[in-house]
Formats: structure tokens, sequence, C-alpha cells
């Protein structure tokens, strides 16, 4: 009788396993973040969910992946926030001059790339691809030009559009330890000059809300940040995102090109997200292109790099 039971106690557990498997299927031309590289940010105002790419920079995705298991992000504020370009935190000081313990970085502006290179191409503008690797909006110069150079690689970088995640760092490009910053405008002026290693994925409405100020008056601050992978399976977010790989994909971009013309831009494209099977609302309109940056992304708050 106890070998009856135990097999329907086992009957039951697969079943149950499967429905909550099913219940958070992924939706064709979807996916999941990657969460061995992604991380969620609970603010004061809400939950940010940032994709990182180690095939743009390796030394950055895998510093906020050390600190964030540190714990070192917990409570920190968002010392510097500029109006339609970005919300900038991750320093324990709250001024814009401090750091982590751990060494700086080296910058990592551009990675060479060569026909392994997981991009989805959007568009050709003049001399140059866009497109996206995963959800980052990624620019690289045409494959034509990898005949008369060294490596036989040409050199491609992260597209600062909103959302997009960059390393701060101070006059010296090879400073970056543990500030960072989202956009909450596209602005072209950081591109190739500041490490562009990660997407918002989920949460954009939130980067908008942080409190403005430089700093601001009782800022708005990082509760809690973890590695997505690092949580129990019942407390993590159920994302899903358009897959830029996916036929899907090529149908959406597609259709954006009828309605708004064929020089669309990566910048000019929102990935459909999902958030436990209901697609996530985006703002009505994205945040108005910068051109010319009001202020740099770097500490010490206020400075401006030449």
């Amino acid at each position: 009788m106890s070998g009856v039971k135990t097999k329907a106690a086992i009957a039951g557990a697969l079943a149950a396993l499967l429905m909550s498997t099913s219940a958070f299927a992924v939706d064709p031309g979807y996916r999941e973040p990657d969460a061995e590289h992604t991380l969620v940010i609970d603010t004061n105002k809400g939950r940010v969910v940032v994709e990182m790419y180690p095939q743009l920079a390796p030394n950055h995705v895998e510093r906020l992946i050390t600190l964030t298991r540190q714990h070192f992000y917990d409570g920190l504020v968002f010392h510097r926030v500029i109006e339609d370009f970005m919300d900038q935190t991750g320093d324990p000081k709250g001024t814009g001059e401090g750091g982590s313990s751990l060494p700086d970085l080296k910058a990592e502006f551009t990675v060479r790339k060569d026909a392994t290179f997981p991009m989805t191409v959007v568009a050709h503008p003049a001399g140059a691809v866009t497109g996206f690797i995963g959800a980052m909006p990624v620019q690289s110069q045409v494959s034509e030009m990898a005949a008369i150079t060294a490596d036989g690689k040409t050199s491609a970088w992260g597209l600062y559009c909103q959302g997009v995640l960059g390393m701060a760092h101070s006059y010296d490009p090879d400073s970056g330890n543990s500030q960072f910053f989202m956009m909450r405008g596209a602005n072209p002026s950081l591109e190739a000059k500041y490490t562009a290693f990660g997407v918002v994925i989920s949460g954009v409405d939130v980067v908008r809300k942080i409190k403005i100020g430089e700093p601001p008056v009782n800022p708005d601050k990082m509760l809690k940040v973890q590695v997505l992978a690092d949580m129990a399976p019942a407390d993590r977010p159920k994302v899903q995102i358009m897959d830029t790989r996916s036929p899907q994909f090529q149908a959406y971009v597609d259709q954006l090109k009828k309605s708004k013309g064929p020089d669309l831009t990566p910048c000019d494209i929102k990935l459909p997200v999902k958030i436990a099977g209901v697609e996530e609302k985006s703002e009505a309109a994205p945040a108005p292109l910068i051109t010319q940056g009001p202020a740099s992304p770097t500490p010490p708050a206020g400075s401006d790099p030449q």
C-alpha cells in the first residue's frame, strides 16, 4: 500500500511540475534572459531587470556580477540623475567620488568582430552596420573593412539607446570601477567613449521615475541587487523578451520599417517584453534623442571629460 502511495505522490509532484512549467512556457519568437548575466535591481521606485553581454565587455560584466554577489550595491543611492540622459549609481560614498576595493578596469569601448559575432543586422547606414546582440543595440564597421585590417576583423560597439547600461569613469578611460549608469534617453555622443555592456529589458519606466538631481534631494536608491541565476525559482521575475534571432523579430522590424520608414535605427526598436505571459506596456513615446549631452556620466558628479 505504501508503494502505491509513493507512486501516487511522485506522479502528483511530476504533474505539478509540468503545470508550473507550462504556465510560463516561452512563447514563439521570445526567449528568457540569460540568468547568469542578468541583474534584478529592486529600487524604491520599482524593479529593473538588466541583461548584460560578455561578448561586448567581459570584464565589466564580471565586475558587476562580482560586486552584486558581494551585496556591494544594496542600499546605494542614485547620486546623479539627469532628465532624458541617465541615472548614475554604484558609489558607496554617494558623491560620485567613490568605488569598490577592486582594481579599476581597462576600457572595453569596442570589441573586435569576425564572422562568428552573434549580431542580428537591422540596417546598413553609410559605412556601418547596425543591429542587436540579444536585446543589446550595437553597431559595427562594414565587413568589407576586414580585408584591410591586420587581424581580419572589424570593430563593434554598443549603442547608447534608451535603457542601455554603461560604466562611468573619470577623465582616465581606464578608471571604471563600480559606478554604472542606465540611460533615460538615447545619447550617441557616449558611444565608443564609455563601455556599454547591457540593456534594461524590463523596467525602463522605473529608470525614468528615478528622482532627478546632481545630487538629488533625498535620492532614490537600489534596495537590493541580485543575479537572476542566484534567485530561488519562485522568486525570479517571469520575463520573456522577443528573440532578435527569430522570424517573429524580422517580421516585427519589417512592420516598423513600413510605418517609420527605411532609416530605422536600433534605438527606434522597442523589443516587446512579457511579464508572466502578459506583454509589458512601453511608454507612449520614446525619450527624445540627445545629440550633445548636458554632462557625461563620470565621477566626480558634475565633471565633464574633455
